[in-house]
């Protein structure tokens, strides 16, 4: 199971929510490039880099930082937040990320979404399912659709998609553990699928049970930044 530092950004800086709401703001590095450094020493191989200015205006904002840490590190980056239009897909990918994720944009404008699978293919595009009580919240988590979550994520099967990041909103930087059975019930419903789990990770045996669970991936942030999981013990996982 691949392990994967999360980085969220405002106003340029490495910064948490909690369940989402931009009120909860902390901030933990003025420099993300700092952070993402501290990770690859570490031996990590990929980052999840949230533009949250991005996904309030509903268009790319910080694209240069995502330009900065591609092109002075090694990690592989997926990228998401506020993808709206082709252009903000290019100007994601032209920034150097390696895969970006859309999740209000397959919802509201299915088609689009669709072609951006089209046209860059399955490993490039991931699927953000994005959950509250079982249904896809959307638009920076201010609404809650009537789409339930595991046909939702059927509807793309079709279409070719792979990656799933999946996060409880719930759960999102609380540090009181995964939703181990959404994810387990995503698993059961939709076995082909390459699900990330994201939201509420605080302790080593977390990752465990995700892996347990056939979690492919496994996005953490609030529980490195409020060090009740350390990178060592991170980094070690896997070994």
């Amino acid at each position: 199971m691949r392990i994967i530092p999360a980085i969220d950004i405002i106003d340029g800086k490495c910064v948490r929510l909690s369940k989402g709401k931009y009120s909860t703001k902390k901030i933990y590095n003025e420099i993300p490039l700092d952070m993402a450094k501290t990770f690859e020493d570490f031996g990590f191989e990929y980052l999840h880099l949230v533009d949250l200015d991005g996904a309030k205006a509903k268009k790319i904002i910080n694209h240069k930082v995502l330009e900065n840490l591609s092109s002075k590190t090694n990690l592989k980056i997926d990228f998401g937040g506020g993808l709206k239009s082709n252009d903000d897909v290019k100007i994601a990918f032209e920034s150097g990320a390696d895969q970006i994720t859309g999740g209000s944009i397959a919802i509201n404008n299915p088609e689009l979404f669709k072609t951006w699978i089209e046209n860059y293919g399955e490993d490039k595009i991931i699927l953000g399912a994005d959950v509250k009580n079982g249904n896809v919240a959307i638009n920076a988590w201010n609404r809650i659709s009537e789409t339930k979550v595991e046909p939702f994520i059927k509807s793309y099967l079709k279409y070719g998609i792979k990656y799933v990041i999946c996060t409880d909103i719930d759960k999102d930087g609380m540090l009181d553990g995964p939703s181990f059975k959404l994810y387990e019930k995503i698993i059961k419903k939709n076995k082909i699928i390459k699900l990330i789990a994201s939201g509420g990770v605080t302790k080593i045996s977390d990752l465990s049970i995700l892996s347990m669970l056939g979690c492919e991936g496994v996005i953490i942030g609030k529980a490195i930044y409020e060090n009740e999981i350390s990178l060592r013990d991170l980094s070690n996982f896997n070994d």
